[in-house]
This record gives C-alpha cells, structure tokens and sequence, in this order.
C-alpha cells in the first residue's frame, strides 16, 4: 500500500508517543504516584484517539477509548495504579502497535487473532472500570449550609454546580414556563439548593401581568458539563441572562485540561473551548461584546478590549482559567517555533545524499590534483576553496545522520522489566551517557546485538534472588547500559553486578568441545572470548531466554561487520562488562594516507597520535626487536609490508605511525607519509570480506584504490602477540626523546 504523507505521518506520530507511553508506564512501576507520568499516559492515548478519529481509523478510536477511560479513572484517583494494571496498559500498548500496522497495510477490518485479543483486552480494561464508574453515580446531598458563592467569575466552594439565571419578561409570553426547566433539571441530576430572586421585580404599579421578574441561583449536582447544562436553556437562551460556575474541583480539572489540550490551537477562546470550561454560545457573546466596545471607542490595535477580561467580567469564566489558557497559549506559541524548524526526512534520502557526498569529495580530489600538476596557481587555489566547501558539506550532510543512542537504550526499560518478571529476578536499568551520538545507520544494527548482550546478563548474568542474599547482595540487581566517545570511536558498555563469569567452567567447556587443548596456556581475555564461539554455552538448561548457544557468536559478527570489535571483563562474583567499540559512521572518515611500496593506505585519523621517521640505529634494532623505545615507554610495532606480505623493494627511509585504540597504543612502520585524506568508504567485495587488517576501501584522486586498514584488528593481532610472550624485554638503549 501506498500511504498519503498524511497517513504516514500520523503512524510514525502514533508510534513515537506509544514509546513514549510504554516508557513512563515504567516509570510508573516504580514512582506510581507520578502525576507527570500519568498524565503523560493520558496525553498519548488521547492524541492516539483523536487523530485516529480525524482519519477514521474506528478500530483505533474504539479500543483507545476504553483505555482512555481507565487512564482518565486513574487520574481522578479512583483506581490505584498497581503492576497488574502497568502489565495491562503495557499489553495494551502493543496491541496499539498492531493495530498501527494493520492500518499501515490498509486492513480496516481487523484479523482474526487481532480481534481476539482487541476483545480480551477491551473486557480487562472493564474491569477496572466498572467499580469505579458505578461510584462516581453515586451523589452526596451537602446540607444548605455547605454551600458557599463567591462574586461573579469565582467558584463554588462545594462540589456543585451554580447556576445564576434571570428569565427575560417576554419568557412567559413566548409560552415558557420557568417551573418546567426547574422539574427538566431534577432529571438529569439534583437540585441541592435554589433561592428566587425578585431584584427585577418593579413596584406595584409598573407590574405587568404577562411579564417575568423571576430570578434563581441555583445549586445543582450532575454528571453533566457546562455545555450540557447550558443546553437546559436553549430555548429560552435569548430571553435570558445565565452564567454558569463551576465547582471549586471543576476548575482545577479545567486547569488540567487545558494544560494537556494538544498542542494544535493558540487561540484564547478555542483552548477555554476545548477544555469545557465555556462554551461557544458564551464566546460568541464574549466578542460579539468586545467588537461593541472597541468599535464604540474606536480602539487601536494596540488598545483593543481584551478577550480575557470580557470573558470575566461578564462572569462565564474564572480568572485563574484564563491565566491558564494565556500560559497555554504562549507554550504553543513556542512549540510552533520550534516545529517550524524541524521536518521528517527518510532515511533512504540521507543515505542517497551521504552517497553523492562521497562521490563529490572523490571528484574534489581528482581536481585538485590536476590543478597542482598543472602548475597554475590560481586554478590550485580555486581547487583549494572548492576542496574546502566540499569538506563542511560533508560534516553538514553525515550532522544529519546522527542521533543520540538515548532512544536505543530507553527501549531496554521493557525488556528488562520483562524478562525480570519472567525469570522472578528483581533487575534495575540504569542508563547513563544516552546523549552520546552515531549513525544512524550504526544505531539500527546495533540493536540486535545489545539486545543479546541485555537478555544474555538477565539470565546468566544476574543471580536469583535466593543466591544475591545468600552472598549479602541486595535483591535489586543493576544492569547498566553506557556509551561514550574515545579516539574516534563510540564505546558502548552492557554491565551486570552479578555471578560473573566462570573461567574454570568455561574452559572446561571448550576443552570438552575441542575448541582449545588441555595443555594450552590462555590468558583470562582469551578465556573469556572463547564464550562468543559458534554454539558454545555454559546454561545447564534451556529456557525461553537462552542457553541454546546462539547469540553471543551473533553478537560478535555483528559487531565485527560493522568494523568493530567486543572485549569482556569479568570478576568472578562481582559481575561482567561487555565493551563494544565501533566506528562513528559507516559512511566517510577523516584518513592520513601512508604508502609501502607500490600500495597505498589509510588510516582512520582520530586513531593517529603522531608520526615519526625512524632514524638509522632504530631502523637496525628493529629487524630484531618488534618495538622502539618512544619516550622512556615500549612502543610495539607491526610492519604492514609484513602484515600484508608486500614484495616491493624496501624504501631508503620508513616511517612510524602511532595508533591508539581501546587505550593501547602500537605503531605501524610504513614508508611514506602522505598526509591527511577525506576517506569515502567502499565496502569489500564478497572475495575480500573476510581479509583480516582491512575494513573496506576507498578511492584516491587520480584513481588509484587505497585500502582502508582495520585498526582494531591490528592492535587485536599485536595484543595477542605480546600476550605470548613470557615476559616483555628490558630497554637497555638509552631513552631518546620523539
């Protein structure tokens, strides 16, 4: 189905205000006395209502109704949030999600099994509503001398209704019988006070027979609203004087109300409209009296009667809710701003524009390489700024593609309220760094992966209850989800205060398997990987959750696609870390370009610390040692021209290039340095996607091919060299200062 715009936005609207819902829902399960938060609630479903009712969308409307009201119950305090009801609103919540997109596919008719569960969720929501609704009919009579008036415009101290009504004189003419509103009103709810007034009433001698002097104020309790009581009245509205005030609750509801009205009207009498506290008759009123007033002074723009104070002073509504509907205003008015400069654009768009980007600065690069062979230095400078302008559009263009990994991690609130619940642990989500920004393109296939890491530190991870008290934990386990920006890279953490890992289970496990030999040396990290090989796992049982030995060897090729890598740090009875590091775009990168040989490289260079000629001595001690001393520290090294089996004869001069990574450093002996190179990043064929040192490829200016080095698996390479040795050798040259 092809949506219109309209449709399309009002579903992704539709599915951000649920994420929205199902977050502060669990927020609620742990602060149920929130109001923010149930207001929030409330908010989402109304607007989810309201627009679905806009496009006819009936399903929606009808099942969002129903939750409304229980929401709406919740608010009023009636029914006491509990986790059986947060449970339900959740359940709730996903069926919206189902619905949305039977609607997407254009099915108004819902399935079979969508039907089924739209009634079984419809009869649960009832049942809290059914005892709540049946109370709220129930009306208390206060004794008359409960009730208390204020001037016109303020309330009523009790929880009633005042109507103050003075009949026209030609009512009785027109054939209306004042008594008979009175008898009408006694239907739709009760008459808890009512005094006649006879102020209109002239002398003797001025009355007429066939006139009206009557006047009441009366105190009435229903279930009505302004508008249905003002109806009473309809026939009679133009005879008569009537100014209805609500009860003192009543205008802290209107308050309410107009504070969580939709941010969609910024006019005065609209928003006071909408919140039931007046109603279009008294408005109409209200200007039809404002232009009498400014057209009989002939006010200025500047000096024009304000709607707001009309309102009041004629007494149909209260000061305080109009100072509420101004604020309102004003907050919309803000809101608009902001609105007016954002807009949705597709994903599909960006990633078309990151692409023309990249081949704009190929391009940039094949001429400015043509204007420094030529010789013309005005053509040379001119390739320059356009060289220059290329490069903020491409920070501009891969701007947009970033995106805080805040709303990644948010949606682990439910996962791991979830699976705690099904695996009776008590687990507390603690996120921290969630402005931290990638890819977009990064965010959406990280998810899998962290998903596994989540669930796998709910399960293996995380003790029962039993166990955290035996060894004086608290009962409340934490798993902490963190990211952070580190040399070019974003690191993004999955924490657990659990059992830890058991390296002694884990390697017997893997000796059992004959991934590694009984006599063979590994260190506690190499032990520790072992447990992302394919169908490896240490649960003794299967459940829902795990222990079928798939995910952790997922999560690691996953990672490893995107160009990076997962490290794992454990204590035994303390709990384990999962480090993933990754790059911070897919797309282009800043590289320095190196050569060995015939060949050309790049290296990412928010990986680059500094460069540095090898001097002759060094050059010597090398072809013995794979290190250099560099300022009084061990620098390990890796020559690329070995790395990659590269023939060409040896240069006369070879180069150092320092590399950090995860905090360790190591440098990459090449034999020319040729300087910082904006690197757009061409994925390997099929042929090549599994070569180790190489992460992708790129394309130079007179188009030669460079290939882009994989830094994390170099240093990985160096890592688990100096781990094999037995001990790291002594400096006895002396210390030179780089």
């Amino acid at each position: 189905m092809n949506l219109q715009p309209a449709h399309e936005t009002f579903i992704a609207e539709c599915k951000d205000l649920l994420a929205d819902m199902e977050e502060a829902l669990l927020h609620l399960e742990q602060q149920p006395d929130d109001e923010e938060a149930i207001t929030a609630v409330f908010r989402a479903a109304h607007t989810i209502k309201g627009s679905a009712g806009v496009f006819g969308f009936n399903n929606i409307v009808e099942f969002t109704h129903v939750m409304e009201s229980l929401l709406e119950e919740i608010r009023t305090g009636e029914v006491d949030i509990d986790s059986d009801i947060i449970a339900l609103l959740l359940l709730c919540g996903d069926h919206l999600l189902v619905l949305l997109d039977e609607t997407a596919n254009d099915n108004q008719i819902m399935s079979a099994n969508t039907h089924t569960a739209n009634t079984a969720l419809q009869e649960r929501l009832k049942l809290y509503l059914s005892d709540a609704i049946t109370s709220s009919f129930e009306v208390a009579v206060p004794d008359d001398d409960e009730m208390e008036i204020d001037t016109p415009g303020g309330t009523v101290a009790s929880d009633a209704w005042h109507i103050s009504l003075r009949f026209g004189q030609d009512v009785l003419r027109n054939g209306m019988d004042p008594l008979s509103f009175i008898r009408y009103m006694e239907t739709l709810g009760t008459i808890v006070h009512i005094v006649t007034l006879y102020d209109a009433m002239p002398d003797a001698d001025k009355m007429d027979p066939e006139s009206c002097y009557l006047g009441l104020e009366i105190d009435f309790k229903t279930t009505m609203d302004k508008l249905g009581i003002e109806g009473i009245f309809d026939f009679v509205r133009d005879d008569c004087a009537i100014r209805i005030l609500p009860p003192h609750s009543k205008v802290l509801d209107y308050i309410k109300l107009i504070e969580e009205l939709p941010e969609d009207k910024a006019m005065l009498g609209e928003l006071l409209i909408k919140s039931g506290s007046l109603t279009e008759n008294e408005l109409e009123d209200g200007i039809k009296l404002q232009k009498e007033l400014d057209q009989a002074e002939d006010a200025s723009e500047t000096h024009k009667h304000k709607l707001g104070e009309i309102l009041v002073g004629q007494g149909v509504v209260q000061p305080e809710l109009v100072d509420a509907a101004l604020k309102k205003q004003q907050i919309i008015k803000e809101h608009r701003i902001v609105e007016s400069n954002l807009m949705r654009v597709r994903a599909d768009k960006l990633d078309e524009l990151i692409t023309q980007v990249g081949e704009l600065i190929i391009a940039a690069s094949g001429a400015r390489l043509l204007a420094q062979n030529s010789g013309d230095s005005e053509l040379a400078e001119a390739s320059l700024s356009i060289e220059e302008l290329v490069e903020q559009v491409r920070e501009s263009a891969l701007r947009l593609r970033m995106v805080p990994i805040g709303d990644t991690f948010n949606r682990f609130n439910r996962v791991v309220r979830d699976v705690a619940r099904d695996l009776d642990k008590q687990v507390e989500l603690v996120i921290s760094g969630s402005e931290t920004e990638l890819d977009k393109s990064m965010v959406d296939k990280i998810s899998d992966p962290l998903m596994h890491l989540v669930r796998n530190a709910l399960d293996h991870g995380i003790e029962s209850i039993e166990e955290r008290q035996k060894l004086g934990k608290s009962e409340m386990a934490r798993v902490h989800l963190n990211a952070y920006h580190d040399s070019g890279s974003v690191v993004i953490e999955v924490a657990d205060d659990g059992a830890g890992l058991n390296r002694n289970k884990i390697l017997a496990k893997a000796i059992d398997r004959g991934l590694v030999s009984a006599d063979q040396k590994l260190t506690d990290s190499e032990i520790y990987r072992l447990i992302m090989e394919p169908g490896f796992s240490t649960a003794d049982s299967v459940t829902n959750v795990s222990g079928r030995g798939v995910g952790m060897d997922v999560v690691k090729r996953n990672v490893e696609a995107l160009r990076g890598n997962i490290t794992i740090d454990s204590t035994e009875g303390t709990g384990t870390v999962f480090t993933l590091r990754l790059p911070l775009t897919l797309a282009i990168i800043d590289g320095f370009l190196v050569k060995v040989g015939d060949s050309s490289y790049v290296v990412p260079l928010d990986m680059v610390v500094e460069c540095f000629e090898l001097s002759t001595d060094d050059r010597s001690n090398i072809k013995d040692h794979s290190y250099v001393n560099l300022r009084d520290e061990v620098l390990p090294l890796l020559r690329l021209r070995d790395v990659f089996d590269i023939h060409a004869d040896a240069s006369r001069r070879e180069n150092i290039v320092v590399i950090k990574y995860a905090g360790q450093q190591a440098g990459l002996v090449v034999d020319a340095l040729l300087g910082e190179f904006q690197t757009v990043i061409k994925p390997l064929g099929k042929l090549f996607e599994r070569l180790s040192g190489i992460s992708g490829s790129t394309i130079l200016g007179h188009g030669e091919v460079a290939l882009i080095l994989d830094v994390p698996t170099l240093v990985q390479q160096m890592i688990k060299r100096e781990e094999g040795r037995a001990r790291r050798p002594k400096l006895n040259r002396p210390v030179k200062t780089r």
